[in-house]
């Protein structure tokens, strides 16, 4: 019998899981897996409705990945929170124009999504870096977009790790960039981070210059949002050899990003952390990722690419477990993204809507 053992006591067992050395626990993740599930569906009525439609609940279930997963796109259509709207906190929006609907992520506190994305940043982007380093970031502050989950996390990162010269080196959309190279002038490795776009108009800046960087060897790329932009689409092969071009850092010391603002948690490329193995993105001990056929819902074999599914237990204060519109194929322990699969997110959020909206 599953039951809902409260919001406090999930987040206090989270944080200290969080806490604790990195280690993949499955009996606790299927446990907590369960809990969170077991809130979700009595504090979340649009999501207790999709997963009755799905003729699931807390009790039916036998194992954590029968968890309905919601799809992304109905972060933009409806407002998916597991606490009362009195104690909203902070809202992460997506990205877009001022014409699309923009999915949102709502919080009543900041703390595990703060505990999480620690860790892994940590483990897959700063390995082998000093305690304080020099992180040069993309980006426009926190302060200037404050409902950008991306730049609240550097906001993080930068004040847990960043050296007195790290900072963001995009203000009001343009690049500073006498700003950012004098900031790269330093004796030790550098951290260079940003959208895949934000790199586009630093080599862009850099070649209309005629410059070439040779970046202090140990430094590293973190990269992410994709390769297609408001004006070009670009592939992720030629932005590296550019990046390798312009800046003097190489493929194996690239990691992409793999995040979502409806998501608490991100997955990493294991290139710095497991140099020489097959590149792959991981996540944290508090989620799991499964590779799904969109049509079927059942899970792939290994290899074979399907819908990418997210189960990050960071959510609890939202819906944990999030089918994404994107494809992917499992690669030993992690997974890569291939790309989108077109139609995806419009179909699957129809559908989803159609279920939660109609039983009131």
């Amino acid at each position: 019998m599953s039951g809902d053992i409260g919001r406090a006591a999930l987040d206090a067992q989270l944080l200290a899981w969080m806490a604790e050395p990195w280690q993949d626990d499955d009996s606790r993740f299927e446990s907590t897996a369960r809990a969170v599930f077991s809130h979700q569906f009595a504090h979340c009525t649009p999501y207790q409705r999709f997963c009755r439609g799905r003729g699931v609940t807390p009790d039916s279930i036998e194992n954590w990945d029968e968890i309905p997963a919601v799809p992304v796109g109905a972060f933009k259509e409806l407002t998916l929170h597991s606490f009362p709207s009195e104690s909203e906190h902070h809202v992460f929006r997506t990205s877009g124009t001022s014409s699309e609907a923009r999915g949102e992520l709502h919080l009543d506190t900041l703390a595990l999504y703060e505990a999480s994305l620690l860790p892994s940043f940590e483990r897959f982007v700063l390995a082998g870096l000093p305690g304080r380093a020099r992180l040069c970031v993309l980006a426009p502050s926190p302060a200037e977009v404050p409902d950008s989950s991306l730049s609240h996390m550097f906001g993080v990162v930068l004040a847990a790790h960043g050296d007195e010269a790290s900072g963001f080196f995009v203000k009001e959309g343009e690049l500073q960039l006498p700003a950012l190279l004098a900031a790269l002038e330093c004796a030790g490795p550098v951290a260079l981070c940003g959208t895949a776009f934000s790199f586009v108009h630093l080599l862009d800046s850099l070649a209309a210059r005629d410059q070439r960087l040779e970046l202090p060897t140990g430094s590293r790329v973190m990269e992410t949002g994709g390769f297609k932009g408001r004006s070009r689409e670009l592939a992720r092969d030629d932005l590296y050899g550019s990046l390798e071009a312009r800046l003097g850092v190489g493929a194996e010391s690239i990691v992409n990003q793999y995040g979502m603002t409806e998501l608490g948690s991100q997955f990493y490329d294991t290139t710095l952390h497991e140099p020489g193995a097959p590149r792959r993105k991981l996540g944290p001990p508090w989620t799991r990722v499964r590779i799904i056929d969109p049509q079927t819902g059942a899970s792939c074999a290994p290899g074979e690419t399907g819908a990418i599914v997210l189960h990050d237990l960071a959510n609890t204060g939202s819906v944990a477990a999030i089918q994404t519109a994107d494809l992917g194929r499992a690669i030993e322990d992690g997974f890569e993204v291939i790309g989108r699969e077109p139609g995806a997110e419009a179909r699957g959020c129809s559908i989803a809507l159609d279920e939660m909206l109609e039983r009131r």
